[in-house]
């Protein structure tokens, strides 16, 4: 059985699945947000962790991920146990999203979304995640920083990436969407007399992260 935590409208089905990258887990401030602005969107999220999370949640050692089939498998069930894909937008961050992307085909996702896609580790671009991506079916949303070590923008545009796949670029975004923190400064010194400001801050990133999933749910 997988332990879901539920965010949306009472007596609504889970529209939306939602699951952590490798270090943090289901309640960390990023998945906190993301899942809130969702369900303030009218979705019912779901959110799950994969059994490493849990059990360092429940004894508070901490192990790194569980190896691969573990991880696909608990995909598997959690989609299964909310009903099946059909319904379903699988979401997942960083690691989360990539497994989701490995299973999102095979559980006949009604969509999958990508929040900061590993497409290589940091500093060896050579180390390419993206072979299964060429082929992929699923309606596919992947929602990245421009600065996101796993994943630049010159970077990406050279991979063969199928086309049901879409990227929406943060400006400013790290991995977990974050700008620099001289961007939020220099917004605060340069506000215009309209209140508008340059620069970006975290809060605004997350804010257009949500919109844009949220817009692309309400299109399948």
């Amino acid at each position: 059985m997988i332990d879901f935590r539920f965010d949306g409208p009472p007596g609504v089905a889970a529209q939306i699945v939602l699951t952590h990258g490798a270090g943090a887990p289901m309640d960390d401030p990023f998945l906190e947000a993301i899942a809130g602005g969702l369900a303030t969107s009218g979705l019912c999220v779901a959110r799950f962790e994969f059994p490493y999370m849990a059990a360092r949640r429940a004894t508070g050692t901490r192990k790194g991920p569980d190896r691969a089939p573990v991880l696909l498998a608990t995909w598997r069930a959690a989609v299964a146990e909310l009903g099946g894909g059909g319904a379903l937008v699988i979401v997942g961050k960083s690691m989360g999203g990539r497994i989701a992307s490995m299973v999102a085909d095979e559980v006949g996702a009604r969509g999958l979304v990508c929040l900061g896609y590993p497409f290589h580790p940091p500093r060896r671009p050579e180390q390419l995640r993206t072979a299964h991506l060429a082929s992929l079916r699923a309606p596919t949303l992947i929602v990245q920083g421009t600065r996101d070590p796993f994943g630049t923008p010159d970077e990406v545009a050279g991979y063969t990436l199928s086309p049901s796949i879409r990227i929406e670029w943060i400006e400013d975004g790290d991995h977990s969407l974050v700008p620099r923190r001289r961007s939020a400064q220099r917004a605060a010194a340069e506000r215009s007399p309209s209140g508008s400001a340059s620069g970006r801050t975290r809060a605004q990133n997350l804010q257009a992260a949500i919109e844009v999933v949220a817009s692309f749910v309400a299109s399948l």
